[in-house]
């Protein structure tokens, strides 16, 4: 293994081999070649992209996207994965980490129509497509009367399956669109006062094992400290929830200035309780003030009537 100054010869990085991922590791591949490395890139395919008739939350969840680029890294095969880091379960395996989260690009959620040009033309009762839960619980508690049904597959499948008239709308991360370059599905982006987006959407995470110190160092220059810390305090409160594909949850948060402004929402699998929305904000100046503030966000859910999956 190289030693910890030393500059890796070689690096190679891990990646679904979905148009969006390979346009993700693409990126960091580009900026690490100007920054002198030699990167080559290791298509893998996962088991999040073979089963595409059940929904995550019935199959394992978000792990099933990260597992096999995991394998790969305990084996050398790899040196770093780069994941879209709503994708990424809020525990990693002993051994790994998160050694960079770049800047993100619009957290928003889009919607996307052939006919319609915002959610409030849609019809009454019009299909709308998604397999979040976090989506679904969000658009009920807008439009009561959408009938919501699963969409699975990469972008361009979701985007097949709306223009063959599957569906009357579908709702799809801003931030995949732009990178593919298909801004112009987008109908509308709904503010998070609306539609609050997943904890960490937008964002792209580098995944290494703990002990390639020479990745880290390689990776430092390409972090976003306030990206990096907004979706810490994110994704603590995802993780206080016991947060994953099979819970509907939302956590999005805001710089201005030194403070950070977080929302979250939780809502109720079996619909008997009203969607739970809460706020906070404090000062966070690193990854300490940035969990303690996810967590006492996540309280406040708790206190609200939110209930973490463990004790469901």
């Amino acid at each position: 293994m190289n030693s910890p100054t030393s500059t890796p010869s070689s690096i190679v990085i891990a990646t679904r081999e979905s148009q969006l991922a390979l346009w993700q590791a693409e990126h960091v591949q580009a900026i690490l070649r100007g920054r002198g490395h030699q990167v080559e890139l290791l298509g893998m395919t996962t088991k999040g992209d073979q089963i595409l008739d059940r929904a995550l939350s019935k199959v394992g969840g978000k792990g099933l996207f990260v597992k096999e680029l995991e394998v790969a890294l305990e084996e050398g095969r790899a040196a770093m994965a780069v994941h879209s880091l709503k994708d990424v379960p809020m525990e990693l395996p002993e051994g790994f980490e998160l050694a960079c989260v770049m800047e993100r690009e619009d957290p928003r959620d889009a919607f996307v129509s052939s006919r319609y040009a915002t959610l409030d033309e849609l019809p009454q009762g019009a299909v709308v497509g998604t397999s979040s839960l976090r989506r679904q619980a969000l658009l009920q508690a807008l439009r009561p009367d959408l009938k919501i049904e699963p969409l699975r597959g990469n972008v361009n499948t979701r985007l097949r399956k709306l223009d063959e008239g599957q569906y009357d709308a579908i709702v799809l991360a801003a931030a995949g669109l732009m990178r593919l370059g298909l801004q112009d599905r987008i109908r509308m982006k709904f503010d998070p006062a609306q539609m609050l987006p997943a904890a960490g959407q937008g964002a792209l995470g580098i995944e290494v094992r703990s002990e390639r110190q020479d990745i880290i160092d390689a990776l430092a220059p390409l972090a976003h400290m306030p990206t990096w810390l907004t979706v810490t305090a994110e994704r603590a409160v995802s993780r206080c929830m016991g947060g994953s594909c099979s819970m509907p949850l939302a956590a999005f948060g805001r710089f201005e200035g030194t403070s950070l402004h977080m929302q979250a929402a939780w809502g109720d699998m079996d619909g008997q309780k009203s969607l739970v929305r809460v706020q906070a904000s404090a000062v966070v100046t690193d990854f300490a003030s940035a969990n303690a503030l996810g967590e006492a966000l996540a309280a406040q859910l708790q206190a609200a009537g939110a209930i973490p999956a463990t004790k469901a």
